[in-house]
């Protein structure tokens, strides 16, 4: 996506060869027309997969997730790094994050995934592709459909990408970087 392209080249920064800061815009303060045009990208990628439920992982995939379930006009699920007091059954998956070095449970209300839901899960990054099997998992255990994974910003040079699509999951990414040396980012 070009426009998201040149966010990242104006205002993303590359730290060290494997870390691209985007908080200008994308994961802290949130540019609010990129997000909307993002949501539209998705929509036109998975609009002939009949997608009825977004889901991504909170806190970072919430504005992209929100975006998306807009331009489709339908709800979007977050799944909880915490189990809150007031949520009764839920479905639960184990998600280990590399940017904060540890493990999280992840979770859903069985009340908002059900065996006929066809699901887009959205998220800021993908990396290793941890998150995004997390989220396939809450999915499967209620027995609905992954139809694919919408991904803001792919490390390319990281093998998530790669092994997720190489499992039949369709992945689409509006920006893949080839690397961030020397703190110059390049683009596949």
């Amino acid at each position: 996506m070009k426009l998201l392209k040149e966010y990242i080249q104006k205002n993303g920064k590359a730290i060290g060869p494997g870390i691209l800061k985007v908080d200008s815009f994308l994961n802290h303060q949130i540019d609010p027309n990129l997000m909307m045009a993002m949501g539209e990208e998705f929509k036109r990628k998975f609009e002939k997969d009949g997608v009825n439920k977004i889901l991504t992982i909170e806190a970072s995939g919430i504005a992209i997730g929100l975006a998306a379930a807009y331009a489709f006009n339908i709800p979007l699920v977050f799944a909880k790094k915490k189990v809150p007091s007031t949520m009764g059954d839920f479905y639960t998956a184990n998600v280990y994050s590399f940017t904060k070095n540890k493990d999280y449970t992840i979770c859903v209300s069985k009340e908002f995934l059900h065996p006929d839901d066809r699901v887009l899960i959205i998220d800021d990054f993908l990396a290793m592709g941890n998150a995004i099997l997390g989220l396939k998992s809450l999915v499967e255990q209620a027995g609905a459909k992954v139809v694919g994974a919408g991904i803001a910003v792919e490390k390319g040079f990281q093998k998530g990408g790669d092994l997720l699509r190489e499992n039949g999951l369709k992945v689409e990414s509006l920006a893949i970087i080839d690397s961030l040396e020397d703190g110059v980012v390049k683009f596949k």
